[in-house]
């Protein structure tokens, strides 16, 4: 019998600290769940920019994002929305918003980079909530994040059981790729900037080729991957607000990553048993 985990990055492997802006209040959001505010309304879309946080920190700040973006040729990626929207109806508007500037972003990167400066790995993102409807930057972002304790020994254990790990995860591949390397998994089994629908189409292919599939995840933007994998496992070890949908999903609820290990073994260990009984009928129960 083959297994595969996949796991979400932020949150889930990363503690992550993220910051938005509301351009229109000129609000500062300290430590927010981005997934979620982005939920609350059909009309947002969760976008990551493929911007080095310093090529943003060297550009002028009353400068718009959209002119340095168009500038630049700075790519994106859609992270997560509640329907599905097309790249192009996207690039417009991050092209051409008048409400967004560098500064705005500058100084969500400052204030991650103050909280997270004294870790030793820092992978950072920045990004920014489009509002399709007002056609508008409505949030700029930044998150930086730090594996949890026993993340890479989490991966390190499920690799000695033989089992293949995967991320799908709405972050920037870059900052995952550098992720990967520390952790341990392999550089093509890391799928970013991956939407809620991308991570269940993935989790249908791994079906394709393992026995079981399971998905690791603590946040709404997994809920779809939850409900297309043999095993759901939500993670709580990032402080959060959780929608209700995901503890009904969730075939497992745990406090740490660490504890995958055991419930994977555990998984094994019965599909291994029904296996033999099922090769052996007369064989004692």
């Amino acid at each position: 019998m083959s297994v595969a985990v996949v796991f979400d990055s932020a949150g889930t492997l990363l503690r992550t600290f993220r910051v938005a802006k509301e351009i229109a209040r000129k609000e500062m959001l300290i430590d927010v769940e981005t997934t979620l505010l982005t939920f609350t309304s059909a009309d947002r879309v969760l976008v990551v920019l493929h911007a080095h946080s310093r090529d943003i920190m060297a550009e002028l700040p009353p400068r718009y994002l959209s002119e340095y973006l168009r500038e630049k040729e700075i790519g994106f990626g859609i992270a997560c929305s509640r329907r599905v929207v097309t790249a192009d109806s996207v690039r417009d508007i991050i092209y051409s918003d008048r409400n967004a500037r560098i500064g705005d972003l500058q100084e969500c990167i400052r204030t991650v980079w103050e909280h997270c400066r004294s870790q030793a790995l820092v992978a950072m993102d920045s990004g920014a909530i489009v509002d399709l409807r007002a056609k508008s930057i409505e949030y700029v972002i930044t998150s930086g994040g730090k594996p949890f304790p026993g993340a890479k020994e989490t991966i390190t254990d499920l690799h000695r059981l033989g089992i293949p790990t995967f991320i799908a995860s709405g972050d920037r591949a870059a900052k995952l790729e550098k992720i990967a390397d520390h952790l341990g998994i392999f550089r093509d089994r890391v799928f970013g900037i991956a939407t809620p629908q991308m991570k269940a189409r993935i989790i249908d292919e791994l079906k394709t080729r393992y026995d079981v599939v399971v998905m690791v995840g603590d946040g709404i933007n997994d809920l779809a991957a939850f409900t297309r994998a043999d095993l759901a496992i939500l993670t709580e070890q990032q402080r959060a607000q959780r929608p209700r949908e995901l503890y009904d999903q969730a075939d497992f609820v745990v406090k740490s990553v660490s504890e995958v290990v055991e419930i994977v073994g555990k998984v094994c260990s019965t599909e291994r048993d029904l296996c033999a009984r099922e090769s052996n009928p007369g064989a004692p129960i």
